[in-house]
């Protein structure tokens, strides 16, 4: 059994729509609305383009982003390889 209420006001047409894929899914609306928005929260939380600092990790963050990178080797390396797709034949 469910714990929680979660209610939400919406337009018809959204209504509709949200049936409409509910149905093809074989869910009920609620199912479909709990299950999407529930992949779509994982989705977000673990998005690696967003993560949480507070002021001071920001700034380290920051500075570490402004400060000139040191030599990396293997990156030189990298860098030297002809790419296959610039080779003519």
């Amino acid at each position: 059994m469910r714990a929680a209420a979660i209610n939400i006001l919406a337009f018809p047409e959204q209504r509709d729509l949200i049936d409409q894929a509910a149905n093809l899914l074989g869910k009920n609306r609620s199912d479909f609305i709990l299950e999407v928005a529930c992949e779509r929260a994982q989705a977000f939380l673990l998005n690696p383009i967003f993560f949480d600092l507070d002021d001071e990790k920001f700034h380290q963050f920051n500075a570490m982003l402004d400060a000139p990178s040191g030599l990396n080797p293997g990156l030189e390396r990298l860098m030297a390889v002809d790419a296959v797709w610039g080779k003519k034949e």
